[in-house]
Formats: C-alpha cells, structure tokens, sequence
C-alpha cells in the first residue's frame, strides 16, 4: 500500500484532531505544577491560582477573534498561529520561573492557543465529520469529537506533566519542551486536512456565503440573541470549568496539608480522574438525552451542585481519600454539561457563524476557571468550605434556571433535544 493511499484513509477529522488535543494540553499542563510554582517558585497560593485563571484573559479574545479571523481566511491558518502561540507560551513558561512577568505572558499565549483550539479547532471537525468529508459519522459526532478530543488533552497533559513534575528532573522545565516537541509534530497533519472556509475552499459548507469589507465585521454573531442560547446555554456554561476548576485546582489545596511531598502527584492524580471521567460519560450522553427527553444539561448541572456539595465535605474533613470522590463527581457532571451545552449550540447556529456562536459559549465557559483564583483570593476572610458553600447555592440557581427553560421550550413545541441528535459511539 502506498503511503498516499495509507494517508487518503485517515479520516479527515483526525488530521485536525492532534492539533486540538495538544492546545488543551498546553492550556491544562500548568494545572499540577500549582504545588511546584509554591514550593519552587515560592509564590503565594493567590498568585499561583492567578496564573492559573490568567490565561482566561488570552483565551476570551483567541476564541472570538480567531473565529471571525478564519471564518473569513480559513480554518488552517488561524489553526497554525494558535500551534505558534501555544509553543511560545511554552517557551517563556520554561524560562520563567522566577519571573511573574514571563510566566504571566507565557499564560496569557497559552490562552490564545486553546482560544484558537476551541472555536476553529472545534468547528472544523464539526465541519470534516459531515458530507462530503464524511459520509459515515453519526448523528451528534460534530459535538462529541471536538469535546472528546479537547478532554483528552486537558488530561493527558495534565498526567505527563505531573508525573514529569513528581519523578523527572527540572519540574518546572521539562514538561514544557516535551510539549513544545508535540506541538511541533501535531502541526503536520494540518497540512493535509480539507480546508472548508475562505477563499481556498473546494466544497463549500452548505449555506455559507462570502464575506465582504473588513474582518472584524465578523464578530458579530447573530444567533448569539437565540433565545435558546441565552436562556438554556448561557446560564450553564459557566459551571462547565468552574466545576473542573474547583475540582483540580481547589480540592488538592484543602487536602494538602495531609499529603506531605506527594502534593503534586495527588494533584496530577485528581485532574486526571476528573477529566477521564469527563471524557468516559461523554460518548453516553446521548443515551443520557433521549433516557431524560433532552433534559442533560439539567442533568450535568444537578450532579455539579452535588459535587460541590461534596467538596464542601472535602473541605471540612481534609481527606484526600473522599476527596478523589468529588473528581469522580465533579467530572461527569462537567463531561455531560459540555457536551449538552455545545450540543444546543451547534443546533442553534447556522453554518455562517458556528464557529463565532462556538466561541462566544466557550468563552462563557471558561469564565468560570476563574473561580479558583477568586476563591483563593478570599481565603483570608473567608475559608474554601464556606465560599464553596455560596458558590453551591448559586449552582442550585442555575440548574431551576436552565430546567426552566427547558420546560418552557418544550411547552412551546420545541422538543428540548439538540439537533443534530448525539450518539453514544464516538
């Protein structure tokens, strides 16, 4: 078999799908270092947590702009200069130990990279699992493989690292140019997939037209004042990576005290629990919508209020035993509410603006990853129990918000269920 036929076999979807997964590798790998950053680096719990949620503020604008950028010039593009941003943040990650300055930097492009990775990333796989680039994708793959291939990354990197971190020599080195190697290596399939926007384009997305006058007309996005979105998604998306924040980034810091020098793995070891769990509940979250009549995104934030529930519990007790419960907890809910959540969006938008609707709900999302740092911020008046405690309440008051609305849409003739439909098999 000729190596062009062996490469005309691989489905389109997975030459994107390396890239993707090393972005949400960049983004998460720092998640286990916290320890390593206080005991190394010898700053503060605040400031550690702060570096944490800093890339926040990269990948808020990588998810908007970058999708109105490749919407208008391409998907392949925007795709390489989010490989290029995230290498660089690897780069001053490595170098900046002992500086706030070029850690901070180093997050803040790390963020634009997973902005890139989580609007065009996952829009263009959306668009290469349906016809004419694949014929044979069932119903509700555009949502599962974006999702699935973006928690895979957030967890393996988060277990390479921390395991670099634990055994390997210069913990806070190491990790980053392991995944400045893989980044380079996930850019070559790139260069193969089918580009399905601008100028270049030999099958056009259905319903697509082309965009005249300036770029940044791009960035509005219609469907964005779909009242479905506003009401059902909006006020979930949040809890999506709050809850996985709390769970890796929280959790660890309130049992710490009864870990010794195994902080960083026990660290490592809850991340990666919480997002395995979050990528196994993934592929049944279909089962789980139709078992529910399209009620799983009420479902994912009612299991995340009882997460946070436990690791109030956590909190209280300090043992790291139970506390591995509420990873087990916290990341299926976070597993079912992505997928439900990007679910309702890709039925809301149309082919002209999935990846802008795409980016503004994981922006929402990933405003909740700044829960940590404001948690941690607020440890001197008040302790994690008790803000987790409020923090618990207004979880309750999503899921009567989000179910709400669901019931409202199902009385108003919708049936609740995203379409296209999911399915349980990847």
């Amino acid at each position: 078999m000729s190596r062009a036929t062996r490469v005309s076999r691989v489905a389109p979807w997975l030459r994107v799908a390396p890239a993707v997964f090393l972005l949400a590798w960049g983004g998460n790998h720092f998640t286990p270092l916290l320890h390593v950053y206080e005991e190394v680096g010898h700053y503060s719990p605040a400031q550690a947590n702060l570096l944490l949620g800093l890339y926040v503020f990269g990948l808020i604008p990588g998810l908007l702009v970058a999708a109105a950028v490749s919407d208008r010039f391409g998907r392949r593009p925007v795709m390489v200069a989010g490989l290029v941003s995230g290498a660089l943040g690897s780069i001053l990650l490595a170098l900046g130990l002992e500086s706030m300055t070029l850690l901070s930097v180093g997050r803040l492009l790390a963020g634009l990279g997973v902005g890139a990775a989580m609007s065009v990333g996952a829009s263009w796989i959306k668009e290469l699992s349906a016809p004419p680039y694949d014929h044979h994708a069932s119903d509700g793959a555009g949502a599962r493989r974006p999702s699935l291939t973006l928690t895979l990354g957030f967890a393996i990197g988060a277990g390479v690292t921390g395991s670099l971190a634990q055994w390997g020599p210069a913990p806070a080195q190491i990790p980053y140019v392991v995944h400045l190697v893989l980044a380079v290596v996930a850019a070559l399939p790139l260069w193969a997939a089918p580009e399905t926007r601008g100028p270049s384009v030999l099958h056009p997305v259905p319903g697509t037209v082309h965009r005249t006058g300036p770029w940044w007309q791009d960035l509005r996005v219609p469907s964005m004042g779909n009242r479905r979105f506003t009401r059902i998604v909006l006020p979930a998306a949040p809890w999506v990576f709050a809850a996985s924040g709390v769970a890796y980034a929280i959790v660890p810091a309130m049992v710490a005290p009864n870990l010794g020098d195994w902080a960083t793995l026990y660290a490592t070891v809850l991340t990666v629990l919480t997002l395995g769990c979050g990528a196994a509940v993934q592929p049944f979250v279909a089962r789980i919508d139709r078992r529910t009549r399209g009620r799983a995104l009420s479902l994912g934030l009612a299991l995340m209020t009882v997460g946070l529930l436990l690791a109030v519990v956590a909190g209280v007790l300090r043992q790291p035993v139970f506390a591995l419960a509420v990873g087990v907890v916290l990341g299926s809910a976070y597993g079912i509410t992505v997928v439900a959540g990007l679910s309702h969006v890709q039925a809301i938008a149309t082919p002209a603006d999935l990846a802008g609707l795409t980016g503004i709900f994981y922006a929402v999302a990933y405003s909740g990853f700044l829960l940590p740092t404001l948690l941690a911020a607020l440890l001197p008046v008040s302790p994690y129990p008790v803000s987790l405690g409020v923090v618990t309440l207004a979880c309750l008051g999503s899921l009567a918000v989000v179910a709400t609305s669901l019931a409202r849409l199902r009385r108003g003739g919708g049936s609740g269920h995203p379409r296209p439909g999911l399915s349980p098999s990847p």
